[in-house]
């Protein structure tokens, strides 16, 4: 993996261990940042970006978590 400014979507799904059509619909979706060179479908993807990405999953994952029970139902 690089240190380049921007990551292509195959280096997206690497970072995440998601696959390469995951990575393209979230970045269709709007919900990762990324911008379209050329005319080819040739996406690219901010580091910086991902990262954002990254931390906002984290505060959606926290806030999820925080709105379970934090026990598990008991079998009656």
């Amino acid at each position: 993996m690089t240190s380049e400014r921007f990551l292509t979507l195959a280096d997206v799904a690497e970072i995440l261990n998601i696959s390469a059509s995951q990575t393209y619909a979230l970045v269709r979706s709007g919900d990762l940042a990324g911008i379209q060179i050329g005319g080819r479908n040739q996406w690219r993807v901010e580091r910086s970006k991902l990262e954002e990405y990254i931390d906002e999953a984290y505060r959606r994952t926290a806030a999820s978590l925080s709105d379970m029970p934090s026990t598990l139902p008991t079998e009656v």
